[in-house]
């Protein structure tokens, strides 16, 4: 079932092809990635595996947020509240909504947060990395491996900013994520002042910032990973290792937004090639430079006899000149309704993204 599934809907693509990039930044490790496509638009050494702070607490958050306990009362343990670094000041045994502590993580930054989700999320907290490690897994990190909840440095604590960028495209998705982290401020009802988010970048210097994670520790330095949107783009961009972190984000951005677009190359639906019809499973939308515009091209292989699958017709292939850029299937029909739907609801949760449009 899985190889039929991935046969028949999986759009694969080339990140290789990117304009020259004219910006420098002063992180070590850098990437500029198109949230919707996950297309790579400038990268400097961004899939070497780094120390990465307090932009874990990403990780920790989705999770939190798809347990689906949001509403339930966490009791503080006395290992949270003895948690070092930053803080957001629980004390032991207070009763607090997990709402509250996913927030008090994104905002301030809480260890004491993380260990909080942590324990109630996961059991415990060696539990509770056992699914950051296998979520990790699942969204493709595979230069990535948790040993926390916060971002403490580890000896096995790890990622890249290519993983990072992965993970923060994958959260965006979820509306209650995007609340959190593009909030300014929040306040608990245990709490008698608002606690106001770190992020800068959201909160004073670049109006098109929608939400990120800021982090430091001594060894990673200064990390952030953040995401921006102009004219119905969405980029997001990661910095490890960054001492000018906040430009190097905005350079990233106004870069990117001013040199790409996003192109819808192909509308889910029935059409007609050679007398014969066909159907494309899917809206596939793409950032393009105005050169790449120009010399895009697509060509339709059609199968002289058919797969595994009877219904997968063959691959429209995307080319920008000679270099391969996505691939696409096409089928002889639509699928029934449930039939698509249940291929459409496994495949989202194989790449942990859903590459429908809704």
């Amino acid at each position: 079932m899985v190889f039929l599934v991935i046969v028949i809907f999986q759009l694969s693509f080339t990140p290789s092809i990117q304009a020259a990039p004219d910006i420098s930044v002063s992180a070590e490790h850098a990437v500029l990635m198109d949230a919707k496509s996950g297309r790579v638009l400038y990268e400097k050494k961004a899939y070497d595996p780094s120390l990465i702070a307090s932009t874990t607490k990403i990780m920790t958050a989705i999770i939190a947020i798809e347990s689906g306990k949001l509403d339930e009362k966490v009791k503080v343990s006395e290992r949270a509240v003895r948690t070092e670094g930053s803080s957001i000041y629980l004390t032991e045994k207070e009763k607090i909504p997990l709402k509250d502590l996913v927030y008090g993580l994104m905002l301030r930054s809480g260890n004491d947060s993380a260990v909080a989700i942590a324990e109630h999320v996961g059991g415990s907290l060696e539990g509770f990395t056992y699914l950051m490690n296998q979520k990790a897994e699942w969204l493709g990190m595979n230069a990535s491996h948790f040993e926390n909840p916060h971002g403490l440095d580890g000896e096995t604590h790890y990622s890249s900013a290519y993983d990072l960028a992965l993970l923060m495209s994958y959260a965006m998705k979820n509306k209650t994520f995007r609340e959190v982290t593009g909030s300014e401020s929040y306040q608990s009802q245990n709490r008698d002042y608002p606690w106001r988010n770190k992020n800068k970048l959201l909160t004073m210097y670049y109006d098109p910032a929608t939400g990120g994670k800021t982090g430091y520790t001594k060894k990673a330095g200064r990390s952030l990973v953040s995401s921006a949107e102009k004219n119905g783009m969405e980029l997001v961009a990661v910095t490890l290792n960054a001492p000018d972190d906040w430009n190097d984000h905005q350079r990233m951005f106004e870069w990117g937004f001013d040199h790409f677009k996003t192109v819808q190359l192909q509308k889910q639906g029935a059409v007609e090639a050679n007398g014969q019809r066909y159907y494309l499973p899917r809206d596939v939308f793409f950032p393009l430079t105005d050169e790449e515009r120009s010399d895009l091209q697509s060509t339709f292989y059609r199968y002289s006899s058919p797969p595994i699958e009877q219904n997968l017709a063959g691959v429209r292939e995307f080319m920008v000149g000679q270099t391969p850029l996505l691939k696409t299937a096409v089928l002889y029909k639509r699928p029934a309704g449930s039939v698509f739907t249940e291929y459409k609801n496994f495949l989202g949760h194989l790449l942990g993204v859903s590459p429908w449009s809704t």
